[in-house]
């Protein structure tokens, strides 16, 4: 599944535009690898997204064309939460 797709599906990023518009800026990043909107993601995988000074790194627990809002966050786990210095 392509990584805007399941950002969007996910509901970590309410939009897939801007899903698109935050990864070809750099801020996603797949298994420590800098990823493009178009990159393919699969279970098992772990994506870094940079939300303004704050990173968010989730690890992909499962895969779907559609959720409902309920299931949305069956589809990632947390797995940390960091602040960014701006120094």
């Amino acid at each position: 599944m392509r990584l805007d797709k399941f950002l969007k599906v996910s509901r970590l990023i309410k939009r897939r535009t801007l899903a698109k518009e935050i990864s070809d800026k750099g801020r996603i990043s797949i298994n420590g690898i800098v990823a493009k909107a178009s990159s393919n993601v699969k279970v098992g995988d772990e994506l870094a997204i940079q939300f303004g000074t704050k990173i968010v790194t989730v690890k992909i627990e499962a895969l779907q064309e559609n959720a409902k809002k309920e299931e949305a966050a069956n589809l990632y786990s947390l797995v940390r939460e960091e602040k960014v210095s701006n120094s």
